[in-house]
């Protein structure tokens, strides 16, 4: 009985595989030493496809189904063994199974900047990012290319093949589109199907089929998105000169809360006006560049008191330092001598 055992351990009559984890693509029946009986059943769920591979060339494919192994059956394998006949004695072959299974929700990214010519910036460098789904169509071809003869092979195996090739096509794809960065925002959608049919013929190259792509953000390195959005926020794109005077005007308030910052920026008190008349002249002239600048009235007594009370409200705010304000008084009152 133990004899019976042992022999009977040594044939398989049922090949199957059910899947007990998600990522894998491949994954080859374990033989070890046994062969295969004449007449055993094969089961290919669906989702899956099986191949036979008889010493490393590719035979027989099974597409979803249940099969009983007969020279019937397996065609190019009978073939490839010289079997004249039925076969009566049991086989050895390795027998792989692949996953169909849709692979969703994979993510894509440049790695690093990509550098292109852009209408509106000039050489500029872009980042972008999104997700991809995909499913394996070609198992001969995957086996091939791919898989080899591993034990199993797994999604995450493949996934740097897969990233390289969706950037390697959206490389080209930013040099071909011509679209200024300031408009890809709105065209996304365009730009994702471009990419898509662009990266489809190269997963075709590896037995797979590309589902769908979404491109969802792309944007640029952070220093230069900066200065989009300061020019965005001015609505003057091509206007270098009004583009400065906003600068300048955006900088008064961080040069204010820095001691000697407004003197250094020519925008103090040494000119005998007040903060406050300093900030407006600034301001109108970042909106309206064309104006000349206005000439400071004479100061009255009143005006100088009104004005070293301002002064003195920021020196409690800290934006003026005691020394400063100590100078522009003693400026102030020499007016009134």
């Amino acid at each position: 009985m133990a004899l019976m055992d042992f022999i009977k351990k040594q044939f398989i009559d049922i090949l199957q595989w059910t899947e007990d984890a998600d990522g894998t693509l491949a994954w080859r029946f374990p033989m070890a030493e046994m062969e295969i009986q004449n007449g055993a059943s094969l089961t290919v769920r669906e989702s899956q496809m099986a191949v036979f591979v008889n010493e490393g060339t590719v035979a027989d494919v099974f597409a979803p189904g249940m099969y009983k192994l007969t020279t019937q059956t397996l065609p190019v394998l009978t073939y490839l063994k010289n079997w004249d006949k039925l076969f009566e004695s049991p086989f050895k072959s390795d027998v792989y199974f692949f996953s169909t299974r849709t692979q969703l929700d994979q993510k894509w990214g440049t790695p690093n900047p990509i550098t292109i010519r852009d209408k509106e910036f000039g050489i500029v460098r872009l980042r972008a990012f999104g997700i991809y789904s995909y499913h394996l169509t070609d198992p001969k071809l995957f086996y091939q290319k791919i898989s080899g003869t591993r034990e199993s092979y797994g999604r995450e195996e493949l996934e740097g093949q897969l990233r390289n090739t969706m950037v390697a096509g959206l490389t080209d794809l930013f040099g071909e589109s011509g679209v200024p960065f300031i408009d890809m925002a709105a065209n996304q959608d365009e730009f994702g199907k471009a990419m898509f049919a662009k990266a489809a013929p190269m997963f075709a190259e590896f037995g797979l089929a590309l589902d769908s792509l979404v491109v969802q953000n792309v944007s640029l390195p952070e220093e230069l998105q900066k200065i989009l959005d300061q020019k965005i926020g001015m609505n003057m794109i091509g206007d270098m000169q009004r583009f400065t005077q906003y600068q300048v005007a955006n900088s008064i308030p961080d040069a204010a809360k820095n001691e000697g910052g407004l003197a250094a920026m020519g925008v103090g008190l040494g000119a005998g006006v007040g903060f406050g008349q300093v900030m407006g002249q600034a301001m109108g002239a970042a909106l309206q560049p064309a104006a000349a600048a206005p000439t400071a009235a004479p100061m009255s007594a009143d005006d100088v008191v009104a004005t070293l009370e301002k002064l003195h409200g920021l020196v409690e705010k800290g934006i003026l330092s005691q020394a400063e304000f100590d100078a522009k008084k003693a400026e102030l009152l020499k007016k009134l001598s």
